[in-house]
């Protein structure tokens, strides 16, 4: 394959991976985000048609989640871009349990552009490099999951099925929902954490009130109410089913919790 692939989020978790291993296969990869040149920023449209100029495949991550008011918009809005620039493929991330995501999900889908859905949950490597990595270098997970399980799921799985979808034939149309092989609760998550690393992390659950109080100190308000509207509509136990996405694209199963934590602690990702 000659043709360039784009990678909208380059710079994120998803989007770093799937753009390295399209490297590795010799692919030619137009890597976008908003310090790229060219730049691709959500809330600038007026730029995403140089940025997919010349594109035939997409992938695309939206920020900052597609279950936030708004994201059905941008959505369509790029898939007119992506069409009006002769894109022929998209894959799209999304997220169970989402009802945003789920609509734009269905715009996807019936674009007319052939198209995958990678439908995925709770990011192993939040724990690792993402927003619950202080938190478990504080030693205190403090979340309002109660003790709902939830079957986290490695980020370089994601990856290997995008690339997979992107690369690969007998994908269009599919929508492939992609679990690690077990539901675990954060406590859980928390001896593993305590195991690998020697010292103790504990899993406090608190109110969403309690939650979203100290997002806000962190963070701001914006970004406290937009996780704490996230957690309040996945975290009640609609996700805690284990799902096959991950065999079915890669015919292996997906990674367990454990292994992927343990890998990380070995390079330091707490240190």
């Amino acid at each position: 394959m000659s043709s360039t692939i784009a990678v909208i989020g380059s710079t994120g978790k998803t989007g770093r991976r799937i753009a390295d291993l399209l490297d590795e296969r010799g692919l030619t990869v137009r890597r976008l985000a908003r310090g790229t040149s060219p730049a691709f920023d959500w809330e600038h449209p007026e730029g995403w048609p140089q940025a997919l100029h010349g594109v035939e495949r997409l992938y695309a991550a939206y920020v900052p989640d597609l279950a936030v008011p708004g994201s059905d918009a941008a959505i369509t809005r790029l898939i007119e871009v992506a069409r009006n620039a002769g894109v022929r493929r998209i894959v799209l991330l999304s997220g169970r349990g989402e009802d945003g995501a789920r609509r734009c999900e269905d715009i996807l889908l019936a674009s007319g552009i052939p198209a995958t859905v990678v439908r995925a949950s709770w990011f192993t490597q939040n724990f690792t490099e993402g927003m619950l990595r202080d938190a478990a270098l504080s030693g205190v997970l403090a979340l309002p999951a109660g003790d709902v399980r939830e079957p986290f799921i490695d980020v370089d799985d994601i990856a290997a099925v995008a690339v997979e979808a992107l690369t690969g034939e007998g994908h269009e149309g599919r929508l492939y929902e992609v679990t690690g092989p077990q539901s675990l609760t954060f406590a859980e998550v928390a001896t593993m954490l305590s195991e690998i690393n020697g010292r103790e992390v504990v899993y406090l659950p608190v109110t969403f009130d309690e939650f979203h109080a100290a997002v806000a100190a962190a963070e701001g308000p914006e970004v406290a109410t937009m996780l704490t509207e996230l957690c309040r509509e996945v975290l009640d136990g609609r996700n805690e089913a284990t799902a096959t996405g991950v065999s079915e694209v890669l015919g292996r199963p997906a990674r367990d919790v454990r292994t992927v934590l343990t890998e990380a602690g070995v390079v330091g990702a707490w240190a």
